[in-house]
């Protein structure tokens, strides 16, 4: 069986380097044409591709939302008018493009790529939903609490939480997302599909218990 060609191409993490030094649009008028066949199509059709493989392993996760480039500059001091990584988001497709919503994500950006998995920033009242899930099922969330997880803390307990719970740590998050790097050298490989599925495999467990504890299971 011929070797399956990779998605995406050293090109990529090329073009993105030379945003980040000319974060400009007459620079980025000039090589539109090289975003268009480095960065948006292949992110495309890599959304396209492993979303058929992610919903085996999550059932339900079979929409692929790549990000724009374009950056929302209208409240922000950062001027700039285009992000410096592409990424996508899967989620469920009745979350449509809510990032707020548990799914899986996919970070491409020169040197600090990454897979990650969970919910960013939810609302209060999401996240009193996760933690009572959590202080319900204990023993459903042991096993996801040795997982590394990203972002902040509540400098003390909230409030409906014992400061003795032996998942204290984890009831006190402000997000419930794990990640796992990745060097360009994988991404660029023909094998990159295959050990984003291995890696999602692992994080799936917790969007599993995320879905239950927000009723989407």
């Amino acid at each position: 069986m011929p070797a399956r060609a990779p998605l995406f191409s050293e090109e990529l993490f090329q073009f993105l380097v030379e945003l980040n030094f000319n974060n400009n649009r007459t620079w980025f008028a000039a090589n539109k044409a090289r975003y268009e066949e480095h960065v948006k199509r292949p992110l495309a059709d890599f959304a396209a591709t492993f979303a058929p493989r992610l919903a085996k392993i999550a059932p339900g996760y079979s929409v692929g939302h790549p990000f724009r480039i374009y950056r929302d500059t209208r409240f922000s001091k950062d001027k700039t008018p285009y992000k410096t990584q592409a990424a996508v988001h899967f989620l469920r497709a009745a979350a449509r493009t809510d990032v707020h919503q548990p799914g899986f994500y996919v970070h491409l950006e020169p040197g600090e790529c990454f897979a990650a998995a969970g919910i960013w920033m939810p609302d209060a009242v999401t996240l009193a939903r996760i933690r009572a899930a959590i202080m319900a099922k204990p023993a459903a969330w042991a096993p996801l609490s040795k997982l590394d997880f990203w972002g902040e803390s509540y400098a003390r307990p909230p409030k409906g939480v014992d400061p003795g719970h032996r998942f204290v740590a984890d009831l006190s998050r402000k997000h419930y997302l794990t990640w796992v790097d990745l060097k360009d050298r994988d991404v660029v490989s023909p094998s990159f599909l295959d050990r984003l599925e291995k890696i999602c495999t692992g994080m799936a467990p917790l969007v599993a218990f995320l879905d239950r504890a927000l009723g989407a299971r």
